[in-house]
């Protein structure tokens, strides 16, 4: 499989990256996958890796690019929850600068460079996101409706620019929720401002799951959570990438 790092021109400086891709010398789909907000590291790299075997271009972009390459602060090979706290005070601040307004021009650079680059496909291309990343997936497809076709986000807070917002995605969606992150009735509420702004979706709480389940490098790791995510995932992106398939 393979892999690249990458710099890539944005309107406030280059900023670091990771792709995957099939060999053979074939053009795929592309997926813009955004990372959480421990950033780009060995379980990303791996997750990007397992979807590029499915067939894709695989593009995990380093969003906090302003403070420096991925990792911006030093990880421990485990994120445990000894450990989490202190990690949290040091990018909780990061997070928080970045605005919509940087993750808008952030936005433009990345499907600008992914849909140029030779092994991508012609097309419409996919968004996902994880934690933070979740958010700015939504975003993406919010600004761009006619770019990407498919946006997926896990243990997000998608809901957090309001209903306004969703009323601008045209791509098909799917939101997969922690069971510590939202209620049933926090759910129904998601739902119906989706229906209300004609979204193409599925929006469900992953049962027994907490806040970060898809990272298989922190204490909230759920390998069934991450293999419901997916089996979510994989026919999103075949049905929105792949109509024809």
């Amino acid at each position: 499989m393979p892999t690249t790092t990458l710099r890539i021109p944005t309107a406030d400086g280059h900023a670091d990256a990771f792709a995957a891709f099939p060999g053979h010398g074939e053009r795929h789909p592309g997926v813009l996958m955004y990372p959480d907000g421990f950033g780009i590291r060995p379980v990303l790299r791996e997750m990007a890796r397992e979807l590029a075997g499915h067939g894709y271009y695989v593009l995990v972009p380093n969003f906090l690019h302003r403070h420096g390459p991925a990792p911006v602060v030093d990880l421990p090979g485990h994120i445990g929850e000894e450990a989490r706290p202190a990690l949290m005070a040091r990018l909780m601040p990061l997070i928080e600068a970045y605005t919509a307004d940087h993750a808008r021009r952030d936005a433009d650079a990345w499907l600008t460079f992914l849909t140029t680059r030779p092994e991508v496909a012609a097309g419409p291309v996919a968004v996902t996101g994880y934690c933070i990343g979740g958010l700015l997936a939504v975003r993406t497809a919010a600004a761009h409706p006619g770019q990407v076709a498919a946006v997926a986000a896990f243990h997000a807070p998608v809901g957090a620019d309001g209903p306004d917002a969703l009323t601008r995605i045209s791509a098909q969606v799917h939101f997969g929720h922690a069971e510590s992150d939202l209620t049933s009735e926090d759910l129904d509420r998601l739902n119906r401002d989706l229906d209300a702004a004609g979204v193409t979706y599925t929006s469900e709480i992953y049962p027994g799951t907490v806040h970060g389940f898809t990272m298989a490098d922190t204490d909230a790791f759920d390998p069934d959570g991450l293999r419901h995510h997916w089996d979510r995932l994989l026919p999103l992106l075949d049905r929105a990438l792949r109509p024809g398939r």
